[in-house]
């Protein structure tokens, strides 16, 4: 693939990517007071739906993202990220015009099987970057979370004013758009010489974590990614409920503070991962990543005052460079047949985090705050400071300085771990 067109691919990736978490941003505001509607105004029996709706959600993203890595192993990246595309584009008008509770239930099921195209996204990315700028393709794959996620609750509150349903609406008509678009400038990235025979064995979570086993270093990158992703969501779980108890924040200062959090993360992932992994090097990028990460959640339980807290997100973003190498280096130490099934296997990884990590973090949370005042309210961030440290460890352990691999070659790596 050419430069131009490989740049209007990966910019094409970078919009899906964006795009399908700005839509499921968009929709975070106004599902709750949808299913409220729903079940007559209850809003204890709203909440309990709210979790199983997250929570299926989560599950469809770790048993479906590897038989859409899988499928795009066998009949390449295309099909699947633009047939995604368009699934998840008429499921969000379903959501739009579900006329039951189980109507909704069901968009929310293909939701998060669609949304698990994730996976063939970045497969795309590992097929059209050279090795050695993998690290940085990932970083912006990273970016593009960022943005949608603090653009998209800012839109779907605002159409929320004007319609309950408009954000879906919207929504629906984003990745229906970009479908198309897709049809005119997205290339297929891997050759049919590349391909490999879908398998049921390899395209299910089980067998998608034997892939892990299978190659030396993997597994143990795989849990560091592991740890990332279940710290990552004490943010959703305690963010709002934390700052409202501790510094009484209202509505206008939780969304300025995750806004801030988003645009310094999506910064870093974009600009600064290739700068500071040419620099230090992979292994030292990785264990700076991560223990930034933990001196801002550190900084986020500690923090007595809001001052405090807001001080130590530019620290946690500069997590963005940690996790983005990490995957960069996964991808180096698998065959190029492989990516999709890797990066299937990567997004249950995240499934299993996004399944445990909220009813974790909030019991931490619910468990630390008492009538007494005998609390540790910042316990939550802490918690997930230390799982970052955990997996500062586990790269130190496994991987050494020396262990590099050489420049353009995207064979993997043999070294014993």
């Amino acid at each position: 693939m050419s430069t131009q067109p490989r740049k209007a691919a990966l910019a094409f990736i970078f919009v899906t990517v964006a795009l399908d978490i700005l839509a499921l941003g968009m929709i975070i505001p106004v599902l709750p007071d949808i299913i409220k509607g729903f079940v007559g105004g209850n809003t204890a029996l709203a909440a309990q739906y709210y979790g199983w709706f997250g929570t299926t959600w989560a599950v469809m993203q770790f048993f479906f993202s590897p038989v859409l890595g899988g499928l795009s192993d066998r009949f390449g990246r295309r099909p699947v990220v633009l047939i995604s595309n368009f699934g998840l584009g008429f499921d969000y008008l379903l959501t739009a015009v579900a006329p039951t509770l189980s109507w909704l239930f069901l968009a929310r099921v293909v939701s998060g099987i669609t949304s698990a195209s994730i996976s063939a996204a970045s497969a795309y990315v590992a097929d059209v970057t050279p090795p050695e700028q993998r690290s940085k393709s990932f970083g912006l794959i990273g970016a593009a979370f960022g943005l949608g996620f603090v653009i998209g609750p800012a839109v779907g509150g605002l159409l929320a004013h004007f319609d309950p349903h408009l954000p879906f609406w919207v929504a629906g008509g984003l990745s229906l758009l970009n479908g198309c678009y897709g049809l005119f400038v997205l290339p297929e990235s891997l050759p049919p010489e590349r391909r490999k025979p879908f398998s049921w064995k390899r395209a299910n979570p089980i067998g998608s974590l034997k892939l892990l086993r299978a190659h030396p270093q993997l597994l143990a990158l795989a849990s560091v990614l592991l740890c990332a992703a279940l710290a990552h969501n004490v943010l959703p779980a305690c963010f709002v409920l934390y700052t409202g108890s501790r510094y009484h924040w209202d509505k206008l200062e939780f969304g300025m503070s995750l806004a801030a959090v988003g645009i310094a993360s999506a910064i870093v992932q974009a600009k600064l991962v290739k700068p500071i992994s040419t620099r230090l090097g992979e292994l030292r990028t990785v264990v700076l990543g991560l223990s930034a990460g933990a001196t801002g959640f550190a900084i986020y339980g500690l923090a007595s005052v809001g001052a405090v807290f807001l001080a130590g997100i530019p620290v946690m973003a500069l997590w963005g460079v940690g996790t983005p190498t990490v995957q960069g280096m996964m991808s180096r130490r698998v065959d190029p047949t492989e990516q999709g099934a890797l990066q299937g296997a990567i997004a249950s990884l995240q499934g299993i985090a996004g399944i445990i990590g909220p009813k974790l973090f909030s019991s931490i949370l619910a468990g630390t705050i008492d009538s007494a005042g005998l609390i540790l309210p910042g316990m939550p961030f802490l918690a997930a400071g230390a799982m970052l440290l955990v997996g500062v460890a586990i790269t130190l352990s496994v991987v050494r300085p020396q262990q590099t691999l050489e420049a353009g070659h995207p064979e993997r790596s043999r070294e014993a771990t």
